[in-house]
């Protein structure tokens, strides 16, 4: 039988809105009813790490779960909602909703930075949820954000991660961007990206640390649709045999008697 730890890295590199597949065929292949419970650390340090989002029961928003909003024993809190909630990271549900007020010496900050992160993802990401949480020691301010958008049906999924610290007393952030994208189609290609982000801001309101936040995540868009562009025009417009450009519309009913390399290359018959 194979380790929990083998297949708890399974879990743990499950990509994007396909947890529950990666689950099924670990069950499928062990035969052992019991194995949710064997793994159940793994899937916590996955929802954490992927800042998994869950509706609330009864909610239409979907919050979501990390290490920076938990209060321990399998609780998390929101801020925006003002409530605290059990999390099944097995099922991925939410339940036993509670009132929440968080206690912060940054509480004007929070909900300024939390009122200015609302606008910017909703103006850059289609599907996406926010958060702001003040760390341990009430000194710095954990910025996160997730946006997933799932095709299964066209065999690929993705996911953009961000989480920054942002410290008031040295007005600086630091974190990363994450990507992560699969697509399987007749095949299996992944990409995974991760752009560390350092930043000094020019004043203190949270509408300022947003700002340069939205800067830093559009250029890293614009980087990132430039590679692709380069990759496209290059490495893999090489792996591919070129064809000359005729500029003439295919005769569709003669396409049974045409020579690839003469008729489409404009050749003559031999």
């Amino acid at each position: 039988m194979a380790s929990d730890k083998a297949l708890a890295s399974f879990i743990e590199s499950a990509p994007p809105g396909e947890l529950a597949d990666v689950t099924k065929a670990i069950k499928s292949i062990i035969q052992d009813g019991n194995v949710e419970a064997k793994l159940a650390p793994a899937f916590q340090q996955y929802n954490e790490e992927q800042f998994t989002t869950t509706k609330l029961p009864g909610g239409a928003t979907e919050v979501l779960v990390s290490e920076y909003n938990s209060l321990g024993d399998g609780r998390y809190y929101d801020v925006e909602t003002q409530s605290s909630f059990d999390f099944d990271h097995a099922t991925g549900k939410a339940s036993a909703v509670q009132s929440f007020v968080l206690e912060s010496q940054h509480d004007d900050l929070v909900k300024s930075l939390v009122k200015s992160l609302s606008t910017h993802t909703s103006e850059h990401y289609p599907k996406s949820s926010h958060g702001v949480y003040p760390t341990q020691d009430d000194s710095a301010l954990a910025i996160v954000t997730v946006a997933n958008k799932y095709s299964p049906t066209n065999y690929w999924n993705g996911r953009w991660r961000s989480h920054y610290t942002y410290t008031p007393s040295s007005n600086s952030v630091t974190g990363s961007i994450q990507v992560d994208v699969h697509y399987y189609e007749d095949g299996n290609v992944r990409l995974l990206t991760k752009k560390d982000v350092s930043l000094s801001v020019n004043g203190s309101s949270g509408s300022e640390v947003i700002r340069q936040i939205a800067t830093a995540e559009k250029k890293y868009q614009e980087d990132l649709n430039k590679a692709f562009g380069q990759l496209s025009e290059g490495a893999f417009k090489g792996l591919r045999r070129q064809l000359p450009i005729t500029r003439q519309k295919i005769e569709w009913e003669k396409i049974s008697g045409y020579r690839l390399g003469q008729d489409i290359g404009g050749g003559g018959r031999r």
